[in-house]
């Protein structure tokens, strides 16, 4: 089983690791594609206007520009530490035991718009590039990883996968077959709705269930068994997508 999870916008600082060395990274057949991106983005920071605006970025933001132009001399750190937010402290990696950390190196793996995908514990510097960005000269994220990263994935799976990405990411690698959450906040009239807080924090839970178990789910029945014994509230719509329900 894969559980596959997007990408943050914020990222700890730091590291303890030496600098990025693509060769160090899953899927190595997708380093060409990764060593162009990263040689664009650090030649992109000479520009900091131009940063600004392939990137989305406000004046108070250059920090962020200051990060991708150290890219290949900042120290490095594991994946699962650098991604942070809302969906990371649901997961609460950093409370896993020691064969929790082995269960999520083996199952764990994070989209990126730089990376393509990288797995839980694959040493990563800070950086900012996000799957809507467009670095000049480029065109979309989408047009370059697609299909190498699909194919790239497709090919390492060894079971069911477990898509959580945010449609952006899905997008610059869909994985047929995949198996999707969606995550549902039920009022008190018994409607319901998506609310994004709620969906990054459950879906970390999901993560969380998914990456500790000593189960192995061979479809989307067995992903249920799996979020419920949990005490995630869960739904199977149908066989590529399971529903989380919150109050």
């Amino acid at each position: 089983m894969i559980v596959l999870l997007p990408p943050s916008e914020t990222k700890s600082d730091g590291g303890e690791d030496s600098p990025l060395d693509l060769t160090r990274l899953s899927l190595p057949e997708l380093n060409p594609l990764r060593q162009k991106l990263a040689d664009a983005l650090v030649e992109l920071a000479d520009d900091v206007p131009g940063s600004r605006a392939a990137l989305g970025l406000g004046p108070t933001q250059d920090d962020e520009i200051e990060r991708n132009a150290s890219l290949f001399t900042s120290p490095t750190a594991p994946a699962l530490s650098r991604y942070t937010g809302v969906l990371y402290d649901a997961l609460d990696a950093k409370s896993f035991t020691k064969a929790g950390r082995a269960r999520a190196a083996a199952r764990l793996w994070i989209g990126s718009a730089l990376f393509g995908v990288v797995r839980a514990y694959d040493p990563i510097p800070t950086y900012r590039l996000s799957g809507g960005s467009k670095i000049p000269g480029f065109g979309t994220l989408r047009s370059h990883w697609k299909p190498e990263l699909t194919d790239a994935v497709v090919s390492a799976a060894d079971g069911v996968v477990v898509d959580l990405r945010s449609g952006t990411y899905q997008q610059l690698g869909p994985i047929p077959g995949a198996i999707t959450a969606t995550v549902l906040t039920e009022k008190p009239d018994g409607s319901r709705s998506v609310v994004s807080h709620f969906n990054k924090h459950h879906k970390g839970l999901l993560a969380r269930a998914l990456t500790l178990t000593t189960a192995e789910p061979k479809d989307v029945k067995g992903l249920a068994r799996v979020a419920s014994k949990a005490g995630l509230r869960v739904e199977v719509a149908s066989s590529t997508e399971l529903i989380v329900v919150t109050e």
